[in-house]
This record gives structure tokens, C-alpha cells and sequence, in this order.
């Protein structure tokens, strides 16, 4: 059995330098082959007559990756590269998926654990945003651009040197504030590290609760998001039925508005740590390590919502 494809969503506001980015993946000599999808899908209903009968055009580039334009959905695309991949055609071992700027990464990350055979040959690894620095007060004040950071595995800023430090750190703060899960890097002109976009697991279940987690009380801002992050933690042991109805209550009332969620939890009368994590409705969860002998047996919670609802986690929380 191969072991399945990772799979990296970029996602980010118009003019955030998504483009620029793919284009110094796929022309940097790395030796990866990495297959990038870039989505072209719109509600306009495509002219066939352009296209022909080619809603997916696939191309192999010079340095062995795979650049694929998709008029169609998601996941013929996914299911077509499958079968390009098995019959010899084109070779790949990673994948790239990039969201159109108005689009919200939700549906796309959802599509990788609803289809069960995808899910077989495809692994999510990590969701990437990008955020444009000269243009992020503009863009904030649309609910989608706060949803893009609020998935994110981690955060790139671009066009850094267009903006002064005072309003770079704001910008730093406010990102920090949406969603404290995720790292923020700066990437110049489409140019960055690969290990800062490729196997960042941030799927993985592990005791991980996300790399950038920020811990510290952040500054309230003067205007609130929509979309805002709140971290819990206990060091009191919880009992795992009581944890099981908190979160389906949860769940059931405010499933849609919850984009990611992690869990790393200290569970009364077990040796392992139990982490979970999620996105909108859909979650996982396993027994990890066990604790270390003299570590500190704390449950850490990070949620990051539409519209927290705040006092109610607090309140289902303190009942734990």
C-alpha cells in the first residue's frame, strides 16, 4: 500500500502573492515532484466551447512537477489525478491546492475526510494563508479574509517592506488575536523556506496543539473580529463522559461557527494524553503518549470561531 499524497490548501485575499508563490514552488529546483492544483472553478458557468472537453488541463513542468488547471470540481480533479498518477502519466508525490481569493478553505479541507477513498489515497497536511501587509485593514474588514487566517495552519505575510514596523506588529497582533495556533512567517516575493509550507501536520493528531500557539493574554483590539481564538487550560484531571457531553452540546449548537479546534487533555484515571481536534463539525480523536513521570498533567483547549461564543465554552468548561 503507498503511503497517501500530502496535501498543502493555500488560501489568502486577492493580490496576497498566492500566485507568486506557486509559481517560485513549481519553477525552484528542490527535487520535490509536487502536483499543484490550481483552482479556476467559478459560478459563471465556463464557456465549453474555449475549453473543449478538457475541464482539467494537466501539465508537467521542466523540474518534474505537475501543474493542473481545474474548471470543474474539486474532487473529479482529485479523482482524475489519481488516475493519471496509477496509469504512469505523471508522477507526484505532494500536493498543492490553491483556493481563489474569495474562497473560503472550509469545503475544500472538508472534501479530504467526507470521500473515503480520497481519504485512503490523500492526507490533509496543513492549511496555509497568506496575508498581504499593505492591504490587510482593507481586506480584515471582510468576514472570509478573518475565516482564510482563522483555518490556517500558519500564517505568511507578504509585502512586509511596503509597511513600517509600528503596523507590521499591529497586524502581527491582531493575526495573533484570530487565531493563536498559528505560526506567522514573512515571505519575500513568493520566496520561502519549503519546510515552512510542507509538513507542517496540522491534522496530525498529536500533542501538538499547534505551533505557534500564543499563550500570552493578547492586547483586546479596539475593534473586535468576528473571528477571534480563545486557548483554555486546567491542570484538574476531566472526566471523559462529562468531556464527551460538553462537546457534542458544542457542537450540536455552534458546530459551524467553530473552524478549528484542538484539544491535548488530562483525563482522570489514564496514563495517556487524549487529543482531539477539528474542523466546523467534523473532529477526531486518539490516546497519544502517556505522560512523562513528574510532568505537568495539564489540558490545554484552543478554539477559533465565528463569533465565539466565548462564555459558553467557559461555562461547559468550568463544569469539566
Amino acid at each position: 500500500m503507498t503511503s497517501p499524497i500530502p496535501v498543502t490548501i493555500l488560501s489568502g485575499f486577492l493580490g496576497a502573492g498566492k500566485t507568486t508563490l506557486l509559481r517560485h514552488l513549481l519553477k525552484a529546483e528542490h527535487g520535490l515532484k509536487i502536483a499543484v492544483i490550481e483552482n479556476e472553478f467559478s459560478d459563471a458557468g465556463i464557456d465549453t466551447q474555449l475549453l473543449g472537453d478538457e475541464p482539467v488541463q494537466v501539465m508537467t513542468l521542466s523540474n518534474g512537477c505537475v501543474c493542473c488547471t481545474i474548471y470543474t470540481d474539486l474532487t473529479k480533479a482529485l479523482y482524475l489525478l489519481l488516475e493519471r498518477l496509477d496509469s504512469g502519466e505523471i508522477t507526484f508525490d505532494r500536493l498543492v491546492i490553491e483556493c481563489t481569493g474569495l474562497a473560503d478553505p472550509a469545503p475544500v479541507a472538508q472534501t479530504f475526510f467526507i470521500d473515503e477513498e480520497l481519504r485512503e489515497r490523500y492526507l490533509l497536511d496543513g492549511i496555509i494563508t497568506l496575508v498581504d501587509a499593505a492591504h490587510a485593514e482593507v481586506h480584515l474588514s471582510q468576514t472570509i479574509a478573518q475565516a482564510q487566517i482563522g483555518f490556517a495552519d500558519r500564517l505568511l505575510v507578504s509585502k512586509r517592506d511596503l509597511v513600517d514596523d509600528t503596523t507590521f506588529d499591529a497586524l502581527c497582533q491582531r493575526l495573533t488575536r484570530i487565531n493563536r495556533r498559528a505560526p506567522i512567517r514573512v515571505v519575500e516575493h513568493g520566496k520561502i523556506d519549503l519546510a515552512e509550507l510542507l509538513d507542517v501536520r496540522g491534522f496530525n493528531l498529536n500533542a501538538d496543539p499547534g505551533g505557534g500557539l500564543n499563550l500570552r493574554p493578547v492586547q483586546p483590539a479596539a475593534s473586535a473580529d468576528r473571528i477571534s481564538s480563545m486557548v483554555l487550560r486546567t491542570e484538574k484531571p476531566l472526566d471523559i463522559d462529562s468531556l464527551s457531553t460538553f462537546m457534542n452540546e458544542l457542537l450540536e449548537e455552534h458546530g459551524k461557527q467553530l473552524l478549528r479546534y484542538k484539544g491535548v487533555l488530562n483525563i482522570a484515571g489514564e496514563d495517556r494524553r487524549l487529543v482531539f481536534q477539528g474542523v466546523l463539525k467534523l473532529y477526531g480523536f486518539d490516546w497519544d503518549t502517556e505522560w512523562a513521570e513528574g510532568e505537568l498533567r495539564e489540558s490545554v483547549m484552543v478554539f477559533i470561531a465565528d463569533e465565539l461564543p466565548e462564555a459558553t465554552i467557559r461555562e461547559g468548561f468550568a463544569r469539566l
